[in-house]
């Protein structure tokens, strides 16, 4: 699957409005054969994983950025699901703690950065500092305005030093996310999941998208891209992403390290 066309092109002024959030253009299938595709994919990134843990020389960053509910843990569980953990890290980014507030921004994010044969996934990420902190006012614009190319530079000295990023917009239509906080609510064991506060970022969603868009033209670098991933399918969602990935890890041409000389001497006793 050629997931290109969802890649953002750097220097593009993005309008979400052109983007539909429930399309399966890539995909001939429905559901239940797209679930099966994702778990042959499952097999080829597991694989792919041990060798970028076993070569050791590359690093990738996985960014997943959304709306509530857009299905970033979704992508987590689903995408990832059999990959050796011993390779794989989560790190998550939520309200920053007085010690963050008191560094610059980014000083909380580059320890999670991934070292040699790992892949780090951001759930939320350094884009939050351009997002709710823009929608909801919490420093000036002058400040917010600037950070863009903080990122980029930030972003372009991880790829410099051998990282490969990926970041993912998963896109979901407002009706959509109706939906699911309407799931949340209805259902108990699901119950745990709803916060009163998704219905009053909920309202602020025409700001998000206005913030998202920004972020998605002045960030998509070759680099570092932004994907616009349909989302409304949350089956879909899986299969792009998962391609995506899978495409970036083969690309690298890694190979096993050689092994140690004279082993087809060793006998085990």
């Amino acid at each position: 699957m050629d997931v290109d066309r969802y890649r953002v092109r750097p220097g593009v002024s993005v309008n979400l409005a052109e983007f539909d959030p429930n399309e399966k253009t890539l995909f001939d299938g429905g559901k239940d054969e797209g679930k099966t595709a994702i778990k042959t994919l499952n097999l080829r990134l597991e694989a792919l994983q041990e060798l970028l843990y076993a070569e050791n020389r590359h690093k990738m960053l996985i960014v997943l950025q959304g709306m509530d509910t857009s299905g970033k843990d979704g992508v987590i569980r689903h995408v990832f699901d059999g990959v050796n953990p011993q390779g794989v890290k989560v790190a998550g980014f939520k309200v920053p703690t007085p010690l963050e507030l008191a560094h610059d921004y980014l000083w909380r994010v580059h320890p999670h950065t991934p070292g040699r044969g790992e892949i780090v996934i951001f759930n939320r990420s350094h884009y939050e500092d351009v997002l709710v902190v823009r929608v909801h006012g919490l420093v000036s614009k002058e400040v917010w305005e600037r950070r863009y190319d903080h990122i980029t530079a930030f972003e372009k000295l991880l790829a410099d030093e051998g990282t490969t990023i990926l970041k993912f917009f998963l896109h979901i239509s407002k009706e959509e996310q109706k939906q699911r906080l309407q799931a949340r609510l209805d259902t108990p064991d699901k119950q745990w999941k709803f916060s009163t506060g998704d219905l009053a970022e909920r309202k602020l969603w025409d700001d998000y998208m206005a913030a998202y868009e920004a972020v998605l033209s002045r960030t998509s670098t070759d680099y570092a891209p932004w994907y616009i991933v349909p989302s409304d399918r949350k089956w879909y969602r899986n299969l792009v992403i998962s391609h995506a990935i899978i495409n970036s890890l083969e690309g690298l041409q890694m190979r096993y390290p050689e092994a140690e000389a004279g082993l087809e001497t060793v006998v085990i006793d």
